[in-house]
């Protein structure tokens, strides 16, 4: 069921429509994290305004996206190639 729920993001609260629980505990942890990472930029760039921390968060959080789908490309290929192997392995068993 879907249901409005509050964020806060940066000092700033937003009205977001979480579509099921699953939903609502991910926009929930991705808020967190990135106020964790923009309390770390405060931190290191005490001189940097809130936008270009926000952008700093929005390229670290593109990066390990890209990342992960790199990750994810290459054990889908293992699994295929092992798929693969595993295959042939039974063929000659079964002969």
């Amino acid at each position: 069921m879907a249901r409005n729920i509050k964020v806060k993001i940066a000092e700033t609260e937003y009205s977001i429509l979480a579509g099921d629980d699953m939903m609502e505990r991910n926009l929930r942890l991705a808020a967190d994290e990135i106020n964790n990472m923009l309390s770390k930029y405060d931190s290191r760039f005490p001189d940097k305004g809130q936008l270009e921390k926000l952008a700093f968060v929005a390229l670290n959080q593109a990066v390990s996206r890209l990342k992960m789908q790199d990750m994810l490309a290459a054990a889908s290929e293992e699994i295929g190639a092992l798929t693969g192997e595993t295959s042939a392995y039974l063929d000659r068993v079964k002969q």
